[in-house]
């Protein structure tokens, strides 16, 4: 099966050697996102805009391999401080809807550019 390198400006430009998302069949894999604004590819400041860039930049990707964050099957989630957990929770609420994906939350040591926050995930278009 043919691979499909999925780009969109709507979410940051890769800052490694990866693309932003791969789609194989009807399965996109979404390559992690941290909170950079896109056009400035700067990190957004403090957990809260961090979790909801994250989230905006997921949709941006998922959009342009033509699905939507409801097509989202499996998400992971990584978090520097894991006393955010129930903040993430509360904004995720407001990017997907019942019934939600599958998820890990990982607390980790670090992630790139010092991103308090980054998620991952894995989606079936139909």
């Amino acid at each position: 099966m043919a691979k499909q390198i999925i780009h969109t400006d709507g979410a940051p430009q890769a800052i490694g050697t990866y693309s932003q998302a791969v789609k194989v069949g009807g399965t996109v894999y979404l390559s992690g996102q941290i909170g950079l604004d896109p056009a400035s590819m700067e990190m957004v400041e403090g957990i809260e805009a961090q979790v909801h860039r994250v989230f905006q930049n997921l949709r941006a990707v998922t959009e342009a391999a033509g699905g939507s964050m409801a097509d989202i099957v499996k998400l992971n989630i990584f978090l520097t401080d894991l006393s955010n957990f129930a903040l993430v929770n509360s904004i995720m609420a407001e990017y997907f809807t019942q019934p939600y994906p599958a998820r890990a939350a990982v607390g980790v040591a670090s992630l790139p550019r010092g991103a308090l926050v980054e998620a991952d995930g894995v989606m079936e278009l139909a």
